[in-house]
């Protein structure tokens, strides 16, 4: 029998649908991004915005689908991380705004509206839209979607057409964007999102959901797994904020007890209540820490990582006692009329970011991009009704400007894509001019500052006329690949003659990361120092993960 509405069950099959086929391919979306950089993170962030969703929905009880779409749009903006995620948070949004509190069941005409709204949004959220990209795909099913505005249509065959007009649009994307075409991909935002809508197809024809993502309860013990090692997971009091877990699959050694016993090692330098699962083809992880970044970085180094869950037990916790006891204020500072709250990753960077008075830091970067609702929460602790947000990355730039929509305080995002920028603009601001003179004198700041990176290829590329092989050191100056080598110090001055100029420039700073000593550091810093006698040289730890250094030349 053909569907002609949906009910509050199958709508909330759908959006648990549309998880679970993000979760099943994520990997594959992320192997979709351009550059062959370790932060390939697309699918990983579309995920995490929808599981975000599913979280919301799974705690709705109503008979009518109203409540659930307005908490899948909820769910989805707390969640948003990266451009895509928060492109996603808008095209659920849609669905919220076209579907009234009290609709019982919803129809065709309902879902086209949704779409068609969700599109509107998601381009009204995009500063300079490009196409090519998920937006464009987007824009395809609206297209499609709105043909059967006026018709008696069953949703199966709704769906089919809309999905099947959104694939062909994908595959023109590579002729809209240059960049995918000298890469040979499709857009990865755009495969994300048919992906969504192919888990709502599964659920409105009603297949089997395999493996629902029940987000609201504890995660069930795992089964089938042939148990390596396990310890006992500790009940103490929260010392470590982040409850990590996540599979490793297609290894890249072979796995014994060996092993398994280095990675133990690893994992509870960062954290505790650690449980390493495992045999040859597959290794469950779970950590409670404070880094959850490093916890992935020593996953990356044994295989491919599949079905990540970062959970912060505080806010499970804070969520727990409310019942209990009553709701406390938020211990805030002393009252000022502009705080600034910064996203960084590194120790090193975080202690350089306090030192220059940053009143809130969000851990996150690339990789590993902050949800909006992470950064929302930074904000809400500051006790000013101004706040400036240096998000210090391309990627989460979108998110904090998502911010404005949950809280009642004034949010300037300053557009910073890197460390090095989102210092410039710190140490501009002055807290005796007002916040348009710090905005308008913050842009100035990070318009003279140059930044770099260094970081190592996941696979053979080309970008551009340079061909990459994969384990070689990259340098990326401003977002472009401008050197490669399989020797790090040839490839951080290939880099750095690529971004300095002797007439101009007087000033080089190198923050190396976590997997660089100090000794290799100071090493390279002497070439630097032989090369640019007369340039002020200062090398100091970052700590960051993914980027071996960061450069910043002024």
């Amino acid at each position: 029998m053909a569907v002609k509405t949906i009910n509050a069950q199958m709508f909330k099959d759908m959006v648990i649908a549309s998880a679970n086929a993000l979760e099943h391919n994520k990997q594959t979306i992320n192997d979709l991004n351009v550059f062959p950089v370790p932060d390939g993170d697309t699918g990983t962030n579309m995920f995490m915005t929808v599981a975000s969703a599913v979280r919301e929905v799974s705690a709705v009880e109503s008979e009518k689908v109203g409540p659930f779409a307005k908490a899948m749009g909820t769910g989805a903006l707390k969640g948003a991380r990266g451009n895509s995620g928060v492109i996603t948070s808008q095209l659920f949004r849609g669905y919220s705004k076209a579907i009234s509190p009290d609709t019982v069941e919803i129809t065709t005409q309902d879902f086209i509206k949704a779409i068609d709204l969700g599109v509107k949004s998601a381009y009204k959220a995009v500063m300079k839209p490009k196409e090519g990209t998920i937006l464009t795909v987007a824009r395809a099913m609206a297209e499609e979607a709105n043909k059967y505005i006026e018709e008696d249509i069953d949703f199966e065959t709704l769906i089919d057409n809309v999905i099947n007009a959104a694939e062909v649009m994908l595959q023109k994307t590579p002729d809209m964007l240059p960049v995918l075409k000298e890469a040979g991909v499709v857009d990865s935002g755009g495969a994300g999102l048919i992906t969504i809508y192919n888990g709502f197809r599964r659920a409105i024809k009603g297949e089997q959901i395999i493996d629902e993502l029940d987000l609201a309860k504890p995660a069930k013990k795992e089964e089938n797994i042939p148990a390596a090692a396990r310890e006992d997971i500790s009940t103490a009091d929260i010392i470590f904020q982040y409850c990590t877990e996540f599979f490793i699959t297609d290894m890249k050694k072979p796995v014994d007890e060996k092993l398994l016993d280095q990675v133990r090692e690893k994992l509870l330098k960062i954290g505790d209540s650690l449980v390493v699962v495992g045999d040859t083809q597959l290794i469950k992880i779970h950590v409670h820490t404070n880094d959850p970044d490093k916890a992935l970085r020593v996953a990356l180094d044994l295989g491919q990582l599949t079905r990540v869950k970062i959970e912060n037990m505080r806010d499970q916790h804070s969520s727990i006692v409310e019942s209990e006891e009553p709701a406390k204020e938020p211990e805030l500072g002393p009252k000022k009329d502009i705080g600034i709250v910064v996203v960084s990753s590194g120790e090193g960077l975080d202690a350089i970011f306090k030192d220059y008075n940053a009143d809130q830091i969000v851990s996150g970067g690339q990789s590993m991009n902050p949800s909006t609702d992470d950064i929302y929460k930074a904000v809400e602790k500051v006790n000013a009704d101004n706040i400036i947000i240096l998000p210090n990355n391309k990627n989460i730039i979108m998110s904090a400007e998502q911010v404005n929509d949950l809280t009642e305080k004034n949010i300037y995002v300053v557009p910073t894509r890197s460390f090095p920028q989102g210092l410039s603009a710190l140490l501009a601001f002055s807290d005796t001019v007002s916040v348009d003179e710090n905005i308008e004198n913050m842009k100035e700041a990070i318009s003279t500052v140059k930044s770099g990176s260094l970081t190592t290829a996941i696979r053979d590329s080309k970008v551009g006329d340079i061909e990459v092989s994969e384990g070689e050191y990259i340098g990326i100056n401003e977002g472009d690949i401008v050197s490669h080598s399989f020797d790090m110090n040839e490839a951080v001055m290939d880099l750095l003659d690529k971004m300095t100029d002797t007439d101009v420039d007087s000033i080089i700073s190198l923050y190396y990361g976590e997997n660089v000593t100090k000794e290799k550091a100071e090493e390279i810093g002497s070439l630097i120092e032989e090369k640019y006698e007369d340039f002020d040289i200062e090398i100091l730890q970052g700590g960051q993960p993914v980027y071996d250094f960061i450069l910043s030349v002024e």
